[in-house]
């Protein structure tokens, strides 16, 4: 199904993507050497629940998954990217910690993810393949024009990945959202232009390029939902949910500071 959203359905979404990204910016403080992914879950499920709003994760049982995820939102450590199931695992100095989070407020879905390095220790490459997927994600945004098509995006996304000289995965990308957290179209994180379904005012988007250090292939971890690096290596991951209006793309999920 692909969706489009009118007027009214759009101020719930722009609602929607606020309390998104005030939740994963309040995680993001929050997330210091010592805290417990367990916590984190809970914290995200405290300020869901104070909101009136509904996780679209809790209940989620796709075909991918090993019945109902179960937490509220996705934690990955290190070498996990995806679908990070939050366990009984205490931060420490230096580990690269992705939360992604989607919710529904007013009936309509957000999503988006944030990776960063925890605690003072830096290390140059993680640091490097975050900023790889945060440029791949704002040249996916600027490709996002109302007559585009979704090729244009992946196409934008996978320029920047691959010159930054990363392996791309294509069974996990982006996509549509709206009613529904995963709708169609699928948008891949590399791509042909001029290729897919041509962009409509109205039409959200979630685009989430995400890299992993030196593989593309992906293993499932032993909880059927954590998504993994195959070799072990580091991984990042960055997304907003977008809207496709008449003058380009609006980002819904801008931290408060960022926002117009």
């Amino acid at each position: 199904m692909i969706e489009i959203l009118n007027p009214a359905k759009l101020a719930r979404a722009k609602e929607a993507g606020a309390l998104v990204a005030d939740i994963l910016q309040t995680l993001r403080r929050r997330g210091t050497v010592g805290t417990n992914l367990l916590d984190i879950d809970r914290w995200a499920k405290a300020m869901i629940i104070e909101a009136g709003a509904r996780s679209c994760y809790v209940d989620y049982a796709p075909s991918f998954g090993r019945g109902p995820f179960g937490h509220y939102i996705c934690t990955a450590v290190n070498d996990a990217v995806l679908h990070g199931r939050p366990y009984d695992y205490t931060l420490a100095d230096g580990d690269l910690l992705t939360l992604d989070l989607a919710v529904s407020q007013g009936g309509i879905a957000a999503d988006s993810a944030i990776s960063f390095i925890v605690g003072d220790s830096k290390p140059s490459e993680s640091v490097a393949m975050i900023s790889a997927t945060e440029r791949a994600l704002a040249a996916g945004i600027a490709a996002a024009e109302p007559g585009a098509r979704v090729g244009d995006i992946s196409h934008a996304i996978g320029t920047v990945l691959t010159e930054a000289g990363y392996p791309i995965n294509t069974e996990f990308g982006g996509h549509g959202i709206g009613s529904t957290m995963h709708q169609d179209p699928h948008v891949a994180n590399t791509g042909r232009p001029g290729r897919g379904y041509r962009l409509r005012p109205g039409l959200l988007l979630a685009l989430e390029p995400w890299v992993m250090a030196d593989t593309a292939e992906l293993v499932t971890d032993a909880d059927g939902w954590t998504l993994r690096s195959a070799t072990g290596c580091r991984t990042a991951h960055s997304e907003h949910t977008i809207a496709i209006t008449d003058d380009g793309a609006e980002i819904l999920t801008l931290p408060e500071q960022a926002r117009p």
